[in-house]
């Protein structure tokens, strides 16, 4: 991938993943490195490594690409890119497919959707997480057998504090509302 000029942007799909990311133009300085994979600590879980994503994106491996479990392992700690010699942005492009994977409905094998809908939601109406609503609507709706192995883990997290009962709502939640609207109508118009 280190051999193409800004200006030749290889694969359509490497176009499309370009165009969806922030900055996503740098993928194409990509030297094969592997610090991305080096530094992920969930680097051994993923599928394929980030450097290994880069050269299936450009080599137009679309459905493999989407099909992989690589960008649900990305826990967005970042590290991949402040380690990046290129200064690629690794972390926005796992997010660019994650998007493209759900819209495509390659998130098979993956609670993300469902997970990330309550959890938006959730951050919609209080402005923050709140884990036991989070959990208890995940799992009510998607996984309501699953709930019941969860309780210890709830218990602990509540015994230490870690888990609040009720949520509390930011303040200014108006104001966060009105950009989660506007993102909303200009991710449509697009």
């Amino acid at each position: 991938m280190g051999a193409h000029s800004e200006g030749n942007h290889g694969s359509a799909f490497l176009r499309e993943v370009i165009a969806d990311t922030p900055g996503g133009e740098r993928i194409v300085h990509c030297l094969q490195c592997g610090s991305c994979g080096g530094s992920c600590p969930s680097g051994a879980d993923m599928q394929y490594t980030p450097r290994t994503i880069f050269a299936m994106i450009n080599a137009n491996q679309r459905d493999a690409v989407l099909s992989a479990n690589t960008m649900w392992y990305c826990v967005s700690c970042y590290l991949c890119m402040t380690r990046c010699p290129q200064n690629i942005p690794i972390t926005d492009v796992m997010y660019a497919l994650k998007r493209l994977a759900i819209a495509e409905g390659k998130a098979r094998g993956t609670d993300a959707p469902a997970l990330a809908k309550t959890f938006t939601d959730i951050l919609e109406k209080y402005g923050r997480s709140f884990e036991l609503g989070l959990a208890s609507r995940y799992y009510l709706l998607n996984r309501p057998m699953a709930m019941m192995k969860m309780g210890p883990m709830g218990l602990s997290m509540f015994t230490r504090g870690r888990m609040a009962l009720l949520p509390t709502k930011i303040k200014n939640l108006d104001q966060l509302q009105a950009i989660i609207k506007k993102a909303r109508e200009l991710g449509e118009a697009s």
